[in-house]
């Protein structure tokens, strides 16, 4: 397993003020990396300095937009590794307006792509899309060949970003990861909303002390996954010359139910309730059921493998949120 040291390498996170991408820059930074993170900061996506504040004064923050096709030309030129986070994030967005989604998520990713082909073809392309690519499961656990049926406009325009990236990578020569997130959760996401990151938002009414919902029966099963161990597997994933032209899913292989998770949340938080909810019709559409997994290719490709159990991931969380509350209220 041929592993490479990104140690004294110029790397560009788009999306790097975000949930995933500022724990991504902070532990790129504490490799030795050298990072640069662009961000436009658009309201209601998660993006904050704030988030950024442990390594500040060692990265540098572009506040460009990824469809500006001269600043992303500047940005990609000289790069070892780009982190591809930036996107439209929220759901109900997704539902109300799909033409920001298409936009940003697939416009925004062929942007990057033609300037990392005629500026610096030489670099290595991390994406991260979503297990809501796949849709309904067939079967459970969920291996990278089942077959991919999104549900929603958010999920189509991700999957249709990791089809394009994948011709760049097999015609273009732009050595590509496409990776398949599922359910992350933890420090520095944004919890104004819930129009995505619900673990999170459990979180933020537990710690209010109010009721959280659980639509249908609360049996539903997902592989919850800790945002440190993500961004191991991001890293594991640059850092492993095998796994470059593949998709490949990162998530948990023990999966638990959404009455599980809301029972541990209010436990840990010693605040909290929940109740059992009627789906909405929007998200009865758009729920597809059961989902866990199959993870045996990362582990097979760069020996990756989740560290963090849920209840000491939650604790965790609850813990940043409580500590710096201010700064995500």
């Amino acid at each position: 397993m041929k592993r490479m040291s990104l140690r004294g390498r110029s790397v560009l996170i788009t999306g790097g003020a975000g949930f995933i991408g500022s724990n991504l820059a902070i532990a790129l930074v504490r490799k030795g990396a050298k990072v640069t993170v662009l961000d436009n900061l658009t309201p209601h996506q998660g993006g904050s300095l704030f988030n950024l504040k442990p390594v500040e004064d060692k990265i540098e923050i572009d506040f460009s937009d990824i469809r500006d096709e001269a600043s992303i030309k500047r940005l990609v030129r000289g790069k070892d590794y780009i982190f591809h986070l930036a996107r439209q994030t929220d759901h109900i967005l997704s539902i109300t307006n799909p033409f920001t989604d298409i936009d940003v998520n697939v416009r925004g990713t062929a942007i990057l792509l033609e300037a990392i082909r005629y500026v610096n073809p030489e670099t290595r392309f991390i994406y991260t899309g979503t297990r809501g690519q796949y849709g309904k499961a067939v079967k459970l656990p969920v291996g990278e060949d089942a077959p991919t049926n999104p549900r929603g406009i958010y999920e189509i325009t991700n999957l249709t970003a990791e089809k394009i990236i994948g011709i760049y990578n097999d015609v273009h020569g732009i050595k590509s990861i496409c990776l398949r997130l599922t359910n992350v959760y933890g420090p520095r996401s944004q919890m104004k909303h819930d129009h995505y990151g619900v673990v999170n938002w459990f979180i933020r009414l537990a710690i209010e002390d109010k009721v959280i919902p659980v639509f249908g029966d609360g049996m539903l099963k997902r592989d919850f996954l800790y945002v440190d161990d993500a961004v191991g597997a991001i890293i594991a994933c640059a850092a492993c010359d095998n796994c470059y032209g593949e998709i490949i899913n990162v998530g948990d292989p023990k999966p638990e139910t959404f009455r599980k998770l809301v029972e541990t949340i209010v436990s840990i938080a010693k605040s909290g309730s929940w109740e059992l909810a009627p789906f909405t019709s929007e998200r009865k559409a758009m729920e597809p059921g059961n989902f866990a997994s199959d993870i045996s290719k990362i582990r097979r490709l760069s020996g990756w493998n989740p560290k963090t159990p849920l209840r000491h991931g939650l604790s965790k969380t609850i813990d940043y949120y409580r500590k710096f509350r201010k700064h995500y209220w």
